[in-house]
């Protein structure tokens, strides 16, 4: 079992940038690949960025290339997701999940095993 929390969201205006962060419980962490999804309002939840066990491997959705970057301390078991020039459409809820797998990098939901409880990040216009 993993438990993972999720820290950072918060109101932002446009352009602006934050760092969210998600705990995770297991002295294992680096066994695991970890990925962030969004859900806004009245849509499915979406793959944002994913990255393997040893961090070495890393994608991110199209809508956020060049924006958002993931990366990963396994000595503090945790992932990161920083997030600069940030769009009213970025709006969301942010999950972290973590995939048992470690190895590559998943981009649908239903393959990862554990998610934390999601961190609201608005950004205004």
């Amino acid at each position: 079992q993993v438990q993972l929390v999720e820290s950072g969201g918060g109101l932002v205006q446009t352009g602006g940038s934050l760092r969210l962060s998600c705990a995770a419980s297991r002295r294992t962490f680096s066994t695991y690949a970890m990925g962030w999804f969004r859900q806004a309002p009245g849509k499915e939840r979406e793959f944002v960025a994913g990255i393997s066990g040893s961090g070495l491997t890393t994608y991110y959705a199209d809508s956020v290339k060049g924006r958002l970057t993931i990366s990963r301390d396994n000595a503090k078991n945790t992932v990161y997701l920083q997030m600069n020039s940030l769009k009213p459409e970025d709006t969301a809820v942010y999950y972290c999940a973590a995939d048992s797998r470690g190895v590559g990098v998943r981009r649908t939901g239903k393959e990862y095993d554990y998610w934390g409880q999601g961190t609201q990040v608005t950004v205004s216009s």
